[in-house]
């Protein structure tokens, strides 16, 4: 990283952790406001839609033939939206020469589990009615998101829905029994989370549900019968055992996974793109992964594959 962008990400740290101890409804009002940090005029709403009991936006809109981007933003399961994300969700669309619609599932403490794996699954559902084929839908999120993106894998695996083409999973927060080794080694380390915070977060999405299952933590699941997964964590991350544990339950599936460890990176480096080389980098290298997995699949929208 350049002298000007170890700076600027500095900035961006202190200011993150001066509003940790806030009470929710600030937090969330921060998080709208995130991208701005950045400098740019910012990313156009795209169109709204209304898919069961939570609403989603196409940031890039649906064109025909195209594959599409379902994805799931981060925020701990009770922050974060598709506004808070659309500058993320627009760069990896066109990375990936996707449409993109981005889920503003319900959030806890109001709507813990199972509502945002409720809310993606009708999402994804609603693709399949508008004609496209499920091989040309890939999803993909960022640390609660991803957990979300894995949850409503085993949710349509359940209910015996066609799986996705594909899968990315950046930073994902798969274990919210917060147990891994690397909440503890690598607590100094990571500028971003906190563990005491996480655990919090935690315990308002699943509410009483037993935090080890497997929609809640994908990590203790057994992932058998998913699409080609590509899971992007960086080494400073308290939450870099969770990648390691989901793509070991994959492998141990006998799935198809490819996880990459970005050396020298923070907790969703990626939403950093403006201004940080290596989230470009990690960017280009999901387009590729998308492109390699998905070219396969018809170009043509059809009726959706169930």
């Amino acid at each position: 990283m350049s002298g000007d962008e170890v700076e600027l990400l500095r900035e961006l740290f202190e200011l993150h952790s001066t509003w940790r101890g806030q009470p929710l409804s600030q937090r969330r009002e921060y998080y709208e406001r995130a991208d701005a940090a950045f400098g740019g005029p910012g990313v156009a709403p795209g169109e709204l839609v209304a898919v069961g009991e939570c609403t989603a936006e196409w940031v890039l809109p649906l064109r025909p033939g195209s594959p599409v981007l379902l994805y799931f933003h981060g925020g701990s399961y009770t922050m974060g939206s598709a506004a808070s994300h659309r500058h993320l969700v627009r760069e990896l669309g066109e990375v990936c020469g996707a449409s993109a619609l981005a889920v503003d599932y319900r959030r806890a403490p109001e709507a813990p589990f199972p509502a945002a794996v409720t809310d993606a699954v009708a999402c994804y559902r609603y693709l399949l009615d508008r004609g496209v084929p499920s091989d040309r839908i890939f999803f993909a999120g960022d640390s609660a998101g991803a957990g979300i993106t894995v949850a409503t894998m085993l949710a349509l695996r359940e209910a015996g829905v066609a799986q996705p083409g594909a899968g990315v999973c950046i930073s994902p927060w798969t274990d919210l029994t917060c147990g891994f080794d690397s909440h503890r080694t690598r607590a100094a380390r990571d500028p971003v989370l906190d563990g005491a915070d996480l655990r919090e977060m935690a315990a308002l999405y699943h509410a009483g549900t037993d935090p080890r299952h497997p929609q809640v933590s994908p990590a203790f699941a057994e992932l058998s019968g998913l699409p080609p997964l590509l899971i992007q964590v960086g080494t400073e991350e308290i939450l870099f055992d969770d990648a390691r544990a989901l793509a070991a339950r994959v492998e141990a599936a006998g799935g198809p996974v490819r996880l990459e460890e970005w050396p020298d990176m923070f907790h969703v480096w990626h939403y950093y793109f403006p201004v940080l080389a290596e989230a470009r980098a990690a960017i280009a290298a999901i387009g590729s992964f998308v492109a390699e997995v998905l070219a396969d699949a018809p170009a043509e929208a059809g009726p959706g594959r169930r």
